[in-house]
C-alpha cells in the first residue's frame, strides 16, 4: 500500500493524461482516494475523471462527484454509453482548456499595462482601484527636438530608435524596482512608491534618471544621433487608480504629479531638475546645483536643483 501510495505522483507527473477511468475498488488505494489526490494537485486537477465501480450506490456517487469526478458509471456498464461518456468528458476539457488559455493570455496582457498587484486586486472582484499614495516620487522625461529627428527620418527609423530608448528605460525599471505610468510620444513617465509604498523611493527614481541620462547616450550612439534627455523629478502625496472598462490605465494625478511635469519642462538637456521636495527626500546622497528661485507657471517662484552622482 506504501508502495502504490508512493507510485501514484510519480506516475501523475509523467504523463499528460486527457482523462482518467477510476475504478473505486482498486487494491492498495481505493480510487476515491486517488480521486482526490488527483483534485489536489493542480497539475491534474482539470483533467476529467471517470469513477467505475460495480457499487451502484447514490451515496458512492454523490461522494465521487462532490470530489470533483465528471461522471460515475456502475458496472457493469454498457460500451457505447461509455464511449458516449468519454466523448462528452473529453470535448468539456477541450473547451475548458481554452477557456483557461485565453484567461492567461487575457492576465499577462493585463500584467503588461497594469501593476501586478493591481491585477490581482481586479482578479479579487474590486471594480474601483484607487488609492492616495501619502509618498511617493514622480519622474517625466522628454527627448529633446525628437521632431526635428522623426521629420528627416524614415516612419521606420523613427520609431525604432524610439523603440530602443523606450526599451532601454523599460529594462531599467524593472531593474530598479519602479513602475512606468506611460509614454506620451517621445516622453516617458515613471514612479516610485506606487502602488507599494517604499522608503527609498526617492533614491530609487533618482539613481534611475541619472541611468536613463546614460541609456540615452549609448541608443543615440548606436543610432548615429545625438540624443538627449531632459527629466524632471517632484515628490509627495498623489492618487493613482485604474481607469476605462475595456482598454484599462493605471495613472496617477495630484499637484505632486503636475509639479514633476514642470520641473521636466523647466529642465535642461542632459540634466536631471528636481523640486525642493525632492532634494530634501534624497538627503546628501546626491550631489545637488541650486538653480535659485525659478519662477513656474503655476507654481510662483521654487527653490529647484540639478542632480549629479557624487
Amino acid at each position: 500500500r506504501a508502495r502504490e501510495r508512493r507510485r501514484l505522483p510519480t506516475l501523475t507527473a509523467a504523463e499528460d493524461f486527457d482523462l482518467v477511468l477510476l475504478d473505486l475498488m482498486m487494491p492498495g488505494m481505493s480510487g476515491f482516494e486517488v480521486l482526490c489526490r488527483l483534485k489536489a494537485d493542480p497539475g491534474t486537477r482539470h483533467v476529467p475523471v471517470i469513477m467505475i465501480s460495480a457499487l451502484d450506490e447514490l451515496d458512492s456517487t454523490v461522494r465521487c462527484i462532490e470530489a470533483g469526478a465528471e461522471d460515475y458509471l456502475p458496472k457493469p456498464f454498457n460500451p457505447v454509453v461509455l464511449r458516449a461518456r468519454i466523448g462528452a468528458s473529453l470535448e468539456k476539457k477541450r473547451l475548458l482548456d481554452e477557456l483557461r488559455v485565453e484567461k492567461e493570455r487575457s492576465e499577462a496582457l493585463l500584467l503588461n499595462i497594469l501593476p501586478g498587484s493591481i491585477v490581482e486586486r481586479m482578479r479579487r472582484g474590486e471594480t474601483v482601484i484607487a488609492d492616495h499614495i501619502p509618498d511617493a516620487t514622480i519622474l517625466f522625461s522628454d527627448l529633446v527636438d525628437f521632431t526635428s529627428l522623426a521629420a528627416r527620418r524614415s516612419a521606420e527609423e523613427t520609431v525604432t530608435i524610439l523603440g530602443d530608448v523606450f526599451c532601454r528605460f523599460d529594462n531599467l525599471a524593472a531593474r530598479y524596482g519602479l513602475e512606468k505610468i506611460k509614454t506620451t510620444g517621445d516622453g516617458y513617465m515613471l514612479a516610485g512608491g506606487v502602488p507599494e509604498g517604499r522608503a527609498d523611493h526617492a533614491t530609487a527614481v533618482a539613481e534611475i534618471a541619472l541611468a536613463m541620462l546614460d541609456a540615452v547616450e549609448t541608443a543615440g550612439r548606436i543610432a548615429g544621433e545625438r540624443l538627449q534627455l531632459r527629466i524632471g523629478l517632484n515628490t509627495g502625496a498623489l492618487i493613482a487608480g485604474v481607469l476605462g472598462t475595456r482598454k484599462f490605465v493605471y495613472d496617477v494625478w495630484g499637484d505632486t504629479v503636475n509639479t514633476a511635469k514642470r520641473m521636466e519642462s523647466y529642465g535642461l538637456p542632459g540634466h536631471v531638475h528636481v523640486s525642493g521636495a525632492t532634494r530634501q527626500a534624497l538627503g546628501d546622497a546626491f550631489r545637488f546645483e541650486p538653480r535659485g528661485g525659478l519662477e513656474v507657471k503655476g507654481k510662483g517662484s521654487m527653490e529647484t536643483y540639478f542632480l549629479y552622482r557624487h
